[in-house]
């Protein structure tokens, strides 16, 4: 199972797939700017002598911006992870791989010499305070189930500046928003506007499915609902990743025969592998229909603007078939 960073198990177009701009990596950034300052998620503004050129990330959302950004980072977390995660921003063989997400090493990412390090809120903040013993942190806010596209947008734009690149920033955002107008207008077209649907992702627990839907408020759910679809998971889910548990049982309570269901397996695909023979499972209207999509190999549903424009791509291109 592949939890997003923050969370315990309990608890994750239109899109341009380059991976640097011109000049892309530490010595595409502007280094004619002057000193930059950053206020971040903790409210704290960071100060940095240039923009920086050597970045570390700690979260995959992140390393993906820096690397769209056109700024290869000197290092990030489960690089091994990441590439199987996210395609839409590749990392070249130069990025070090730092440790895990929750457990990075603070001497490997030290040794780089970074001038900032990126990692997202939630993390241990004992993290935070040994890091900042050696080098400047930006902490970004990575998900709010209350305004998670604001959020995306005032993370890319912080994470822009801080390495200089504000305009690259404000074009990474300007394309997506141009893509789920596009994205929008072909469903509208379709006449598949309002489509309910469900997006998850699941792993194995003994024999038993666990399944997680993205409920409202979950970055893919907003990808989806920019485009004209309507998200039929009414469950509980969590406040900052608006992710829900379930079953396939629970997901009985999905009624409407012309609901579609997507779903993440970069790794196991457990709805194969674990539901297919499951007469539960078969009955239930997307099975019955055919409407199971499964999102790309490579499809971050946590990631940054790239990786939301290829989910909205991908739902987009299901739906108008």
């Amino acid at each position: 199972m592949r939890t997003p960073a923050l969370i315990a198990a309990a608890a994750i177009l239109l899109t341009a797939c380059g991976t640097t701009e011109d000049g892309g990596g530490p010595a595409g950034t502007d280094t004619s700017a002057g000193p930059v300052t950053v206020t971040d998620s903790r409210g704290k503004a960071v100060e940095l002598k240039a923009p920086a050129k050597r970045v570390v990330t700690l979260e995959w959302a992140e390393t993906e911006t820096v690397a769209s950004l056109g700024v290869m980072p000197v290092g990030a977390a489960d690089t091994a992870g990441y590439k199987t995660w996210n395609s839409v921003a590749p990392l070249d063989d130069s990025v070090k791989d730092v440790g895990k997400r929750n457990e990075p090493s603070v001497d490997a990412i030290v040794a780089l010499d970074p001038d900032v390090v990126v990692m997202a809120s939630g993390r241990d903040t004992t993290l935070v305070a040994q890091l900042e013993k050696y080098v400047p942190v930006v902490v970004t806010k990575a998900s709010d189930a209350a305004r998670n596209l604001d959020r995306l947008r005032e993370d890319t734009r912080m994470i822009a500046k801080a390495v200089g690149r504000s305009a690259e920033g404000d074009k990474l955002l300007s394309d997506l928003d141009a893509g789920f107008a596009e994205g929008r207008k072909a469903v509208e077209a379709k006449g598949a506007a309002g489509t309910p649907f469900v997006v998850a992702d699941g792993w194995l627990e003994g024999s038993t499915v666990n399944i997680r839907p993205f409920g409202k408020g979950s970055l893919v759910s907003d990808a989806a609902e920019q485009v004209g679809l309507k998200n039929a998971w009414t469950g509980q889910v969590d406040p900052q990743w608006g992710l829900g548990q379930t079953d396939v049982e629970g997901l009985t309570a999905l009624t409407d025969p012309k609901t579609v269901l997507f779903y993440s397996a970069s790794e196991e695909d457990v709805f194969t592998t674990g539901l297919a023979q499951n007469p539960v499972w078969q009955r239930l209207p997307f099975v019955a229909s055919g409407e199971v999509h499964r999102l790309a190999t490579g499809t971050w549903t946590f990631g940054g603007p790239r990786s939301v424009g290829h989910v909205a791509d991908q739902l987009v291109r299901a739906v108008t078939a």
